[in-house]
Formats: structure tokens, C-alpha cells, sequence
């Protein structure tokens, strides 16, 4: 009887199975990469905005999908209108600069006699500022390069923020299709991670929307606010160009930096072109912003979580560092499912000794 041929080894028809799967896996994240971060931002949005969501829709007349929509149109024009107006604000002063700087007009206030003794950068800063007072075209001379170096930098900014925002309006349209079909999404979620942490997916699913929605009060939220008050003080100061000074604030406060980096320098500004009292509430008001997130923060972060406030702010500043604005959510919610398991695996720990000591008892018995 002649012998069968064909057969195969099932250790090699497993891993060529395995690399076919491998292969697939790995197309698929190459086709789907450039949009991941989008995803993730519209997802997350939609989670931090779905409490408002459930509030409008019954005035909609239960309607999802038109609810999902106005709240999406809302979004896009609360965030274009003030981009709009910063933009406008932005380019205005620049041509004014450029035009009183071209005419010979353009004078810079002469510095206060106590720059110079300022530690560390007090006799420098004197210099130059006093230069520029003194004649303003030779100091630009003198500082081309540098003044050139800068003025790059700050193209490359604009150019990176103009890119954030069309990524915004992108994931906004995303966030509107998660909230059109949020129960879907909800048991979809729920079903893969049951696979994964076996049977255990509505809670995480429920602990990754508590963090996100944590998170966006507490660091987003406290951020907002640090920005609207940071732009009262910089509008009654009539400080030029103070839209520009508070999208910057914002962005510090989101990253987790003290908008006394940005307010620090500009009351600096404020002492040199108006009186002393209200330059020095200014900078008591600049203290007093930068500092709010140490009682603002333990009132918003965490609220509603069994998660201790820490591991939420340790995750989302060290999200930060690693990925960028979008680690705030990511790197909070990885470490709040961390601290999970790990209470978990203590739990399980605890309950073996005193499995065990029953067990003894009742052998005794």
C-alpha cells in the first residue's frame, strides 16, 4: 500500500497559520495607523461629552442622530469662531509692528533700573532691553540670526497648531458618529474585553470611561479655567496680542506646566509700561492663576473613582511625556486598569492564606 504523502506536521502548519495571521494583523495596523489618533480623540470626546449628550437628546425628540449632529455643529463653531478671532488679533498686531517698526515709529519703553538685578539673566536682559529702547533697528541688526532662528521657530508653532486644530474638527466628526451609535459601541467594547480579562469587561469598560471623564474635568477642565482667567487679567492689563498669550496658556496648563511661564515674563512687560500698584496686583493676580490647579485639581480629579487621585494625575502627567496631549487620557486610563489588576492579584493574595487557614481548621475538626 503506497504511503501518504501529503501529510503535514502540525507544529509547521501552526506557525505557518500563525505568520499568515501575523502578516494579516500587521496589514491591517499599517492601513489603519494613520487614523488611529483620530479614533482615539474622537472616542475620548465622546466619552467626555456623552452625560451632555443624554441631556439633550429627550429634547431633540429622542432623536440620536440629529442630537449627534447639533452637537458636533456647536463644537466646530465654538472651536473656529475664537481660532478665528486669535488668528485675526494675531496677524493685526503683527502688521501694526511691522508697519510702525518700517516707519520708524515703533519705540520700546526703557527698561526699570531694577531689571538689572534680577539673578541670572538681569544684567543681559538690562542690556538688550536697554539697546532696544535706546535704537531699535541697530538691536534688530545685531540680532538677526537670532531674530531669525526665532521667527522660524514661532512659524513652525503656528503651522503645528493650524494642524492640531484640523485634527480636532476631524475627531469631532468621529466623536458625533461614537454618540450616534453609543450603545453599539458600549456592547461592543464590552464583549472584547470580556474575551480578554475574562468576564470582566463592563468593568473595565465603565473604569476607562470613569477615568476619561475624570481626567477631562480635572486636567482639561482646571485648564479652561486657568486659560479664562489668565485672559481677564491679560484683557483689563490690555496686554497686544493677549489671545495669543492665552492659547498658550492653555496649552501649558493641558501639559501640565505652570502658566507662570507665560504670565511670569508678561508682568514683567507690565511693570515697564504702566504704574506700580496695578502692575503688582497683576502679578499677585499671575501668582494666584498659576498656583489655582493645587486646590482646583483635588476637587475635579477622581471624583466618582475608586481610583486614588494620585495614580490618576501620575498617569496622565506621565502620558504626557511619553505620547503627547493625547497620553493624558491614554496613560491615566492604562494606569488606572494598572492599579486594578494589581489590587486584584493583592486581593487574590490575601484570600489564599485565609482559604488555607480554614481549611486547617476544619481538618482539627
Amino acid at each position: 500500500m503506497a504511503k501518504n504523502t501529503n501529510h503535514t506536521d502540525p507544529a509547521v502548519e501552526a506557525a505557518v497559520r500563525i505568520a499568515i495571521l501575523g502578516f494579516l494583523a500587521y496589514t491591517c495596523y499599517q492601513i489603519v495607523s494613520p487614523f488611529i489618533e483620530l479614533v482615539v480623540w474622537g472616542a475620548v470626546l465622546a466619552v467626555a461629552v456623552y452625560p451632555i449628550y443624554l441631556k439633550l437628546v429627550p429634547r431633540v425628540g429622542g432623536r440620536e442622530g440629529w442630537t449627534a449632529t447639533a452637537m458636533v455643529i456647536v463644537t466646530l463653531l465654538l472651536l473656529i469662531v475664537p481660532v478665528y478671532e486669535l488668528t485675526v488679533s494675531f496677524i493685526d498686531t503683527m502688521q501694526g509692528l511691522n508697519e510702525r517698526f518700517k516707519a520708524g515709529t515703533l519705540t520700546v519703553p526703557p527698561p526699570d533700573a531694577s531689571v538689572e538685578d534680577w539673578p541670572v539673566i538681569g544684567e543681559r536682559l538690562y542690556a538688550a532691553w536697554h539697546d532696544a529702547s535706546e535704537n531699535l533697528e541697530a538691536m534688530v541688526t545685531e540680532y538677526r540670526d537670532e531674530l531669525s532662528q526665532l521667527s522660524q521657530q514661532a512659524v513652525g508653532i503656528v503651522a503645528g497648531l493650524g494642524g492640531a486644530i484640523g485634527s480636532f474638527i476631524l475627531s469631532t466628526i468621529i466623536a458625533g458618529a461614537f454618540l450616534a451609535f453609543a450603545k453599539e459601541c458600549y456592547s461592543f467594547n464590552i464583549r472584547v474585553l470580556d474575551r480578554l480579562a475574562d468576564q470582566r469587561g463592563a468593568h473595565f469598560t465603565d473604569l476607562c470611561i470613569a477615568t476619561i471623564r475624570s481626567v477631562a474635568q480635572g486636567v482639561i477642565g482646571v485648564a479652561l479655567i486657568q486659560a479664562t482667567a489668565s485672559a481677564i487679567g491679560l484683557a483689563i492689563m490690555e496686554v497686544p496680542a493677549y489671545g495669543v498669550w492665552v492659547m498658550a496658556v492653555l496649552v501649558l496648563a493641558v501639559v501640565q506646566l505652570p502658566p507662570l511661564l507665560i504670565l511670569g515674563p508678561i508682568a514683567v512687560y507690565v511693570f515697564s509700561v504702566s504704574e506700580t500698584v496695578p502692575a503688582t496686583i497683576f502679578l499677585i493676580y499671575a501668582i494666584l492663576v498659576s498656583s489655582s490647579d493645587a486646590f482646583l485639581k483635588p476637587l475635579f480629579l477622581g471624583r466618582g473613582m475608586d481610583i486614588p487621585m494620585p495614580i490618576i494625575l501620575f498617569g496622565a502627567i506621565g502620558g504626557v511625556i511619553l505620547m503627547g496631549i493625547l497620553g493624558l487620557f491614554v496613560g491615566a486610563i492604562v494606569l488606572a486598569i494598572g492599579y486594578t489588576l494589581f489590587q486584584d492579584w493583592l486581593g487574590q493574595n490575601e484570600q489564599q492564606p485565609n482559604e488555607a487557614t480554614e481549611v486547617e481548621s476544619h481538618d482539627s475538626n
